[in-house]
């Protein structure tokens, strides 16, 4: 029988940091400023739409990992464009759903902003815990699309995803994994895989990237699923196993593909948000701010580098595909049974 097992003791650490992101007055789990500068100097880009103060960009993943380093590019970016501070904010947990929910709760100024992963449309429907972010948020900006993959460390004994899954179906419990928490598309892309395999692994959950590799690192997982480390595997600390893109990836040969594998893909495009009730022309303003952001050669290289790619979508076309989303991941979570 297939059974998909977690670690007790993280899963309860995220249920826990579900249900308080339903309540005000969140934590901050880590709150650090990016290196914002000033525009040049000349007309207000904001045009009185803005006020003096900086913007606040929050961050659902630890510091120091991809989005984090990614989001703080942008944010610089942004700053030079508004002529205003732009300050980010860790608020790691939940999949990304606390600072989702954390923004949602902003006064709707145009001052309080968040990066949204898709796990932000999954999560209220395994925590019931009400917040729903079609009609939650201001939709902003689709920017960018993660690239994921599963990598294990350069000295395991698995060379081959043949080889990783053969061991991991031969020795149910034994393989445990890091991702960023219950209902990402890491764990359930991870579910569908043992589903498909009938692999009995376990998941272990961070608060991001920098974490996901620091344990895999240590030992304490044999496998992490998420966007390929791909400078340190250049390095030779890790090797890539599979990637869920569409197509092979060209920085290390006989690396196979999800849609190889299994008939599917799984790239999760990322995005930016804001409080219900921004004023349109405020929402507008942040658009094209964040789209000229987004476009630029520092940021297109940032990008490369964390193995993730570009994904424009605009205010309206990313209302649009929230709604979907958040429909589609009901679905997802009713058909597999997810649970806190």
């Amino acid at each position: 029988m297939f059974k998909f097992r977690y670690n007790r003791r993280r899963v309860l650490y995220a249920a826990a940091s579900a249900a308080a992101g339903a309540t005000a007055g969140l934590p901050f789990a880590r709150v650090t400023p990016a290196l914002a500068q000033s525009a040049p100097s000349g007309a207000d880009p904001s045009r009185g739409l803005l006020s003096d103060r900086p913007l606040s960009l929050l961050c659902p993943f630890s510091a120091g990992g991809n989005t984090d380093i990614a989001v703080r590019t942008l944010a610089d970016l942004v700053s030079r464009q508004l002529g205003r501070k732009v300050l980010v904010e860790n608020r790691p947990g939940a999949g990304g759903a606390l600072a989702a929910q954390a923004a949602a709760q902003a006064r709707p100024d145009g001052h309080t902003l968040v990066q949204i992963p898709t796990g932000v449309f999954r999560n209220p429907h395994i925590s019931k815990s009400g917040f729903n972010p079609p009609v939650d948020l201001t939709w902003v900006i689709n920017i960018a699309a993660y690239v994921f993959g599963v990598s294990v460390r350069s000295d395991s004994p698995w060379k081959t995803w043949t080889a990783f899954v053969a061991y991991a179906k031969a020795n149910p419990g034994k393989i445990s994994f890091a991702s960023p928490g219950i209902g990402s598309d890491l764990h359930v892309t991870m579910y569908l895989i043992a589903e498909r395999e009938g692999i009995d692994w376990v998941q272990i959950p961070y608060k991001g990237t920098s974490e996901m590799l620091t344990a895999l690192r240590q030992g304490e997982v044999q496998a992490y699923a998420g966007t390929p480390p791909w400078e340190q595997i250049a390095a030779g600390l890790f090797r890539p196993l599979i990637t869920w893109g569409e197509r092979p990836t060209t920085r290390v040969a006989g690396v196979p593909t999800l849609r190889e594998q299994y008939g599917f893909s799984s790239n999760a495009p990322w995005g930016i948000a804001g409080p219900r009730g921004i004023d349109p022309k405020v929402t507008t303003l942040l658009h094209d701010a964040f789209r000229a952001a987004a476009d630029d050669p520092k940021f297109i290289d940032i990008l490369d580098r964390l193995g993730m790619e570009k994904y424009y979508l605009s205010s309206t076309d990313y209302a649009k595909y929230a709604v979907r989303q958040f429909e589609a991941a009901r679905v997802i979570v009713e058909k597999l049974g997810l649970k806190p």
